[in-house]
């Protein structure tokens, strides 16, 4: 499957760069996310790097024959609609497992937002763990693995350095990308 992954991808023109860290737990942030193409191209990124990771999606997508395909990819169907403690349910599988690679997207959607989302901040910092940043970028084609932060206690500083690296990265749908800014300074 991974050399079937890496020939989809570079027969669409989209070169695979970086590596991904010897560690055994830490939460991967992908952005930009402004299509639904996105899902598309990183589950082939899954399969090229041989990753296996667990991510949440919107319960109402779990239905039918994607149910059983969402889950055999990692996917956890989360209903966002109530007063459901999401973070702590992943912090929670964190502490549970030796081993795990948690993704997801702090734009949350596809969607022009003015923030990204905070979830994927306090779940890395409660669970003790780094957080990776993946990323496509249109603009060279290139989409894969950037640098590894450790959080610090200045979540104003952290996000400062996921502003610059994610500063010269294009997605599909440009005017939908999010300010990598947290809509409440205090969350």
């Amino acid at each position: 499957m991974s050399a079937l992954a890496k020939w989809i991808l570079k027969a669409f023109g989209w070169q695979l760069v970086g590596e991904l860290p010897k560690l055994e737990k830490y939460v991967i942030i992908v952005a930009p996310h402004t299509s639904n193409w996105d899902f598309f191209i990183f589950v082939m990124v899954k399969f090229a790097f041989q990753i296996k990771v667990v991510f949440i999606g919107k319960h109402t997508i779990f239905v039918g024959p994607f149910d059983w395909i969402l889950r055999r990819l990692g996917g956890l169907p989360v209903n966002r609609s109530g007063t459901n403690n999401v973070v702590d349910q992943i912090v929670n599988e964190f502490n549970h497992r030796d081993k795990m690679i948690f993704a997801l997207s702090p734009e949350g959607t596809r969607s022009y937002r003015t923030h990204w989302k905070s979830g994927f901040y306090h779940i890395a910092r409660k669970a003790n763990v780094p957080v990776l940043t993946a990323f496509l970028d249109t603009k060279t084609r290139k989409l894969g693995w950037g640098p590894v932060f450790e959080l610090s206690d200045d979540k104003n500083q952290d996000l400062k350095k996921f502003a610059e690296f994610y500063s010269d990265k294009i997605g599909i749908r440009p005017e939908k990308a999010s300010k990598i800014i947290f809509n409440n300074p205090s969350s």
